[in-house]
């Protein structure tokens, strides 16, 4: 059981650090990213990078505590 959250918590993770680390490369490079005909402004990667990668931080806390 331990294992399983384990497992989770290292998934968790690495998906937000991911998603953190994607939108730091829009932020950095200037990529424009719209959903459908909405273009997405620049502040909302601003607000996903400092979100994700708070979560991203408890995944891998937690992933560390489960030991």
């Amino acid at each position: 059981n331990n294992m399983k959250h384990k497992v989770y918590s290292l998934v968790v993770a690495a998906l937000f650090s991911i998603i953190a680390i994607l939108h730091a490369l829009r932020i950095a490079r200037g990529w424009e990213a719209a959903i459908g005909d909405v273009t997405i402004p620049m502040w909302a990667s601003w607000i996903a990078v400092f979100v994700a990668g708070f979560l991203a931080k408890i995944g891998w806390n937690l992933a560390k505590k489960h030991r």
